[in-house]
């Protein structure tokens, strides 16, 4: 975006320069970018089926770490008081994503297919 602005502004300049009845810009190179899409899109994988209900099974509650350590970790935190109190068969597992909200963590998304029923993975703040 950074280059595109440049480009842009450049591009104004020299207009203006021409415009105005300056002498010529020799030999003077513009890079403007193309924001349109070149690669064709991914394939989509479909969600899975929904719970009938969440009586007796478990629920993974994964902060990714978007917005710092405690931006969705408390809000999972009280969703957990939540279950605790409204629905106690609902086993709740809170966890934090490994790394960087956008890095992958694959031992723990193994380890909710193993153990878990339904996750929330997400953020908050």
């Amino acid at each position: 975006m950074k280059k595109l602005l440049i480009s842009i502004s450049s591009i104004l300049m020299i207009t203006a320069l021409v415009i105005v009845g300056c002498t010529s810009v020799e030999n003077e190179n513009i890079t403007v970018m193309n924001p349109a899409i070149t690669s064709s899109m991914v394939d989509r994988v479909p969600l899975t089926d929904r719970l009938d209900s969440l009586e007796g099974k478990t629920l993974y509650m994964v902060d990714i770490g978007w917005g710092g350590p405690d931006a969705a970790y408390s809000v999972f935190e009280e969703m957990q008081g939540w279950f605790s109190e409204n629905m106690p068969s609902v086993k709740t597992v809170l966890k934090r994503k490994r790394g960087p909200y956008s890095a992958d963590d694959p031992e723990l998304w193994k380890e909710i297919k193993e153990k878990g029923d339904a996750a929330i993975i997400g953020i908050s703040g």
